[in-house]
């Protein structure tokens, strides 16, 4: 038996799920998410972020704020990404998310390795975005919460088209970088890729 495997045996209202999102681009936030989901929520409307559309997200996010037991969001910015490192600004932006929270609960189960310094019983669940109701709900929130920002950040900066790539590094996103140089939200302690013509 796994050690977080008693997840399976608790009511959803007493698990706090917390992901990410945002680790690997080149610009912006890393956002965490925290989310307590209800008995009663519609779990088939969750799922792997990364699997979702634009639309399925924003449907599942509308959900999820309007019925969640309770739902935090944290971020780390740049300049705390370049002087911690990645890392360790993730579980900043996730124990900020926590901080959130409202409501106690028996379990908090953080997707990936690696969990926060925040308080309670915590298990990291490896993949766990794809198999814990409340971290998929988070990872949602997360990555809908950060890409919803970077859409609104291109609006007062528009030469990198932060709106289309999100701050990922893309070929065009990498091209703007050469021509433009960094914005104010780039990650200077990051590697901007050379793509061959």
């Amino acid at each position: 038996m796994s050690d977080y495997t008693s997840w399976e045996n608790l009511p959803l209202n007493r698990i706090c799920g917390i992901d990410e999102a945002g680790r690997g681009p080149l610009a912006g936030p890393v956002t965490a998410a925290a989310v307590i989901l209800p008995q009663d929520f519609p779990l088939g409307i969750l799922g792997d972020s990364k699997k979702l559309t634009s639309l399925q997200r924003l449907k599942a996010v509308r959900e999820i704020l309007i019925h969640a037991a309770a739902c935090g969001l944290g971020w780390a910015w740049p300049e705390e990404i370049d002087e911690l490192n990645i890392h360790f600004a993730t579980l900043i932006a996730m124990e900020r998310a926590y901080g959130e929270i409202r409501k106690s609960c028996d379990l908090i189960l953080v997707d990936g390795k690696f969990t926060p310094a925040i308080p309670g019983t915590v298990k990291a669940v490896i993949k766990g975005d794809s198999q814990v109701p409340a971290i998929m709900a988070a990872s949602i929130l997360a990555k809908t919460a950060r890409d919803r920002w970077m859409e609104r950040y291109s609006w007062i900066e528009g030469r990198y088209l932060f709106e289309k790539h999100k701050g990922y590094p893309t070929r065009e996103h990498a091209e703007r970088c050469a021509r433009y140089g960094l914005s104010v939200i780039h990650r200077r302690s990051f590697h901007v890729p050379e793509f061959q013509k």
